[in-house]
């Protein structure tokens, strides 16, 4: 798939932007009018761009891994990202890209550089990169919010504050079936997943205010790390009737199902909007098949952060 744009820009005030790395339904990202740029991704040595769905299915993807074939991601280029803004620029509507999270990524580095290049050469046009600090389909979740403050009438720049401010009451937590592709990526060292494995041992991770991966807790066993997922929705979750979930696995449809049925036994939650989907071939090189990730919007993340959080938000703003 080429990157692309549903809908006409031209109806609103503000060109949304999101990249695969949000993890957006093949649906859902058809019936947002909004640009969708492509994570390159590597497949058996071959290189693809994620395309959401569209050349290959989650089976298919997930098998492979299975089988043994290797698969790796790289960033968008400085070059493509310069190409696509100044696009934007020609086209003139103010824009806003919600990026993967640079923890994990050099793509936001790479926006930022062109967004800064691009501006120097179309001073009258508006354009906002925000550090979406969210893996996984947290970013479908901060986009299909962000369409609806579009539409109750944000301009770009009140777009771009609010998801920075509203990008904290996102959550997610997720369960592993393998720490393999974690280990062959060089986030975690290869001793541990062998040990884990050994042990039957089922991570639950999450992430912090930066967007990087954090550890949350282990369980023995694939049942126990499912039901840890969903006591953590229980003690972070608001209820929202307009607000959705969001449930997506790497071809584990069984156990997302299991944790669908869990959170609407939840008080509240029996009619509750979920969105299920699959998690991308980018995000899907480096957790591998079995993941399950529950994601949500719930207290801000951010009042509840360490002394060391604190201190280097203040740095942070001190050199602003």
């Amino acid at each position: 798939m080429n990157d692309t744009a549903t809908g006409s820009s031209h109806a609103h005030r503000v060109r949304i932007v999101v990249d695969t790395c949000a993890d957006l339904t093949p649906e859902i990202a058809a019936s947002l009018d909004v640009d969708i740029l492509g994570f390159p991704y590597i497949l058996d040595g071959v290189e693809h761009t994620d395309d959401i769905w569209t050349s290959i299915t989650p089976a298919e993807f997930y098998d492979k891994l299975r089988s043994g074939v290797k698969a790796s991601t790289s960033a968008v280029s400085l070059g493509r990202y310069l190409e696509f803004f100044t696009e934007c620029a020609k086209e003139g509507t103010p824009t806003v890209y919600l990026c993967f999270t640079s923890a994990l990524s050099s793509s936001y580095s790479s926006a930022l550089s062109a967004a800064e290049q691009v501006r120097a050469q179309y001073p009258d046009f508006e354009l906002y990169v925000v550090d979406n600090a969210l893996p996984c389909a947290c970013g479908e979740l901060l986009a299909l919010e962000a369409v609806r403050q579009r539409a109750a009438g944000l301009t770009a720049r009140e777009l771009a504050a609010w998801a920075d401010e509203a990008k904290t009451c996102v959550h997610g937590y997720f369960t592993l079936d393998s720490l393999d592709s974690l280990a062959a990526g060089g986030r975690i060292p290869p001793a541990a997943a062998q040990l884990s494995s050994k042990l039957d041992i089922k991570p639950e991770l999450s992430f912090d205010l930066s967007g990087s991966l954090t550890l949350i807790g282990v369980n023995r066993g694939r049942k126990k790390a499912l039901k840890s997922l969903i006591k953590s929705f229980k003690d972070n979750y608001i209820l929202d009737p307009a607000m959705p979930i969001t449930i997506v696995s790497a071809d584990a449809e069984k156990d997302a199902d299991w944790v669908e049925a869990a959170v609407r036994r939840e008080e509240g939650c029996a009619n509750a909007t979920i969105i299920r989907g699959a998690v991308g071939p980018t995000i899907g090189a480096h957790v591998g098949p079995g993941m399950v990730a529950l994601i949500f919007w719930g207290r801000d993340r951010a009042e509840k952060v360490s002394l060391s959080d604190r201190i280097a938000r203040k740095v942070r703003g001190a050199n602003a």
